[in-house]
């Protein structure tokens, strides 16, 4: 914009003076500018001309159609803006050549268990491998795949894949999620990783927190919850669920109970019982010794071929004050149990968290109101166990800080446009006319999205908003436009308020016009074709021709009658100043 400022007022002029032939202005020169009548446009252009000064004259004539005018229109646009604002969403997930998934199977299953797991997914894509039938893939069938693998441990596995066609890699996740989640009790998800994302299976993510103290109440009900969100946001709909740890308690574990009053009467406290018994296995660190430069940990360890088996951890042997030795077995119960593949807290708090993807076509914030209305606030009213909280985290968090940064941002636009308006007109009323002009837009914005969405899905996410906040310092130009125009003409042509603001609409139509036209045009390629990374600004460059359009149109019709309210009285005060 800068360079084209200087260009503009530098060499625009010379230009013109040698290239342009313009008329002499005696009354025997003929005109020697050639006019080119185009049939339709120019129809069209007269009538839109003719309707817009017969509208104007009479909005100028009669104020109190001036009033109503003014008084529909802004609050109409405010309010359908706000009612048909669309649901947020977070990031655009972009179109990155890659699907991977973190799937999280029934505790207990071996590693021939998940090879078969594997096998089943290798047997059902074999016949997309890029490899074996070439690279093309045949019409309506998903493209072919470049690259796969799968990876498992004993509590979790991964499995990702690309496409030969980078452009429709999102089509490969249906092929590889219906043979691995076919397994019953598998919980996981797979999708294209998000290119704002900061690792595997961020983006489109929104965490269910249940924390609290007790392990067994959370298992509970994070059960109960997993339940009501498969309900209310179906797996069968392209939702996908992750409990994170797993849901069962499928790690074999020794539990070691201290019996206190037998640990009374043999002078042992629990806190020495366990030190013995960290002592007989991994061995206890005592204190830190200095060799040199270096420190080691100096580790008391009993003999490592004492107890070779869980069931010996009884017969450890412990030492008593008094110099006798009792087994562990005589001062506690130990119990073989099971407990969690993984223990996960948050603000200090165990937790368990359910991930948890909506489907592509579901915005982030529905799917965050679902779960609030449907699942927290349910879980709530029925009661929780003592010190168990719900809470939402991940991308749910980003949003709320992502939205609220913008909002500021679109302020702090408002406020900057209308003190540089303020200085330049040295006026405080007549910026305020012309940032009537911004709510029209903010319609444009949104209806342009809705026309969009008729076609394409397009969320509202936090780059498509930044377009509304472009259309501020885009928009006003046209009403800046009017206002100047019309002051121009009242304070240096001497003309009367009506007669400039008539004057100035007509003269200033061909202008804002062709300016709107112009970036209409120019910017018609970010929506209407695509290619790699249309997904990230198509919305943008919908909300900006969509606001721009609309405010082409309202501009005209809510500007001349605020200025023919406002200027006659502000232009009074100004005269009375000057004289």
């Amino acid at each position: 914009v800068t360079p084209s400022l200087l260009i503009t007022v530098t060499v625009i002029p010379a230009l013109s003076r040698r290239l342009l032939r313009f008329g002499t202005p005696d009354d025997n020169a003929t005109d020697r500018v050639e006019r080119h009548h185009l049939p339709l446009i120019d129809a069209v252009a007269s009538r839109v001309a003719g309707l817009l000064h017969s509208f104007t004259a009479r909005v100028l004539n009669r104020r109190s159609l001036a009033v109503t005018v003014v008084a529909m229109v802004t609050p109409v646009a405010l309010g359908g803006a706000w009612m048909f604002l669309p649901k947020l969403e977070y990031l655009p997930e972009g179109n990155r050549n890659l699907v991977f998934g973190i799937i999280l199977p029934p505790p207990g299953y071996n590693l021939d268990t998940m090879s078969e797991i594997a096998r089943r997914m290798e047997d059902a894509t074999r016949p997309y491998w890029a490899s074996l039938h070439g690279p093309e893939a045949a019409p309506d069938e998903p493209p072919k795949i470049k690259r796969i693998f799968f990876v498992a441990t004993r509590a979790l596995a991964f499995v990702g894949a690309q496409a030969s066609e980078p452009q429709r890699a999102a089509e490969l996740i249906p092929l590889l999620h219906d043979p691995v989640f076919s397994e019953p009790g598998t919980f996981g998800f797979i999708s294209q990783p998000s290119i704002f994302g900061r690792g595997i299976g961020s983006g489109r993510r929104i965490d269910l927190d249940i924390s609290g103290p007790e392990l067994n109440d959370l298992l509970k009900v994070a059960v109960t919850a997993v339940r009501r969100v498969v309900t209310v946001m179906p797996l069968e709909a392209g939702n996908q669920l992750r409990p994170n740890p797993g849901l069962e308690l499928g790690a074999p574990e020794v539990r070691v109970i201290p019996h206190r009053l037998r640990l009374a009467d043999n002078g042992i406290t629990a806190r020495e019982l366990a030190e013995a018994i960290d002592a007989a296995n991994d061995g206890l660190r005592v204190t830190e010794v200095s060799d040199g430069s270096s420190r080691i940990d100096l580790t008391l360890m009993g003999p490592r071929n004492g107890i070779d088996s869980t069931q010996g951890i009884g017969n450890l042997p412990v030492v008593t004050p008094a110099g006798a030795v009792v087994p562990v077995s005589q001062l506690a119960d130990v119990v073989m149990t099971s407990g969690p593949t993984e223990l996960r807290h948050r603000e200090r708090e165990r937790t368990i968290t359910l991930e948890i993807r909506p489907a592509p076509g579901v915005p982030l914030e529905v799917a965050l109101e679902q779960l609030r209305d449907e699942v927290m606030n349910p879980l709530e009213q029925a009661g929780l166990p003592p010190g168990v909280k719900l809470g939402l985290s991940g991308t749910a968090d980003q949003l709320a800080q992502t939205w609220d940064a913008m909002v500021v941002q679109l302020l702090l636009a408002l406020v900057i446009v209308y003190l540089v308006m303020a200085v330049l007109f040295e006026s405080f009323i007549y910026p305020l006319v012309i940032l009537l002009s911004v709510p029209v837009a903010a319609v444009g914005g949104i209806a342009g999205l809705a026309v969009l969405n008729l076609f394409a899905y397009q969320p509202l996410d936090m780059l498509t908003l930044l377009g509304f906040v472009i259309l501020v310092g885009i928009v006003v130009n046209n009403a800046i436009l009017l206002v100047h125009q019309s002051l121009h003409l009242r304070r240096e042509r001497g003309m009367a308020p009506h007669e400039a603001i008539t004057i100035a609409t007509r003269n200033r139509l061909r202008p804002i016009f062709m300016s709107t036209l112009t970036s209409v045009f120019g910017m018609l390629p970010l929506v209407l074709f695509p290619g790699a990374g249309s997904e990230l600004y198509r919305g943008l460059g919908t909300v900006v021709i969509g606001g721009l359009s609309m405010s082409a149109v309202l501009t005209l019709l809510i500007v001349p009658p605020m200025l023919g309210l406002l200027m006659p009285a502000l232009e009074a005060r100004h005269d009375a100043h000057r004289a």
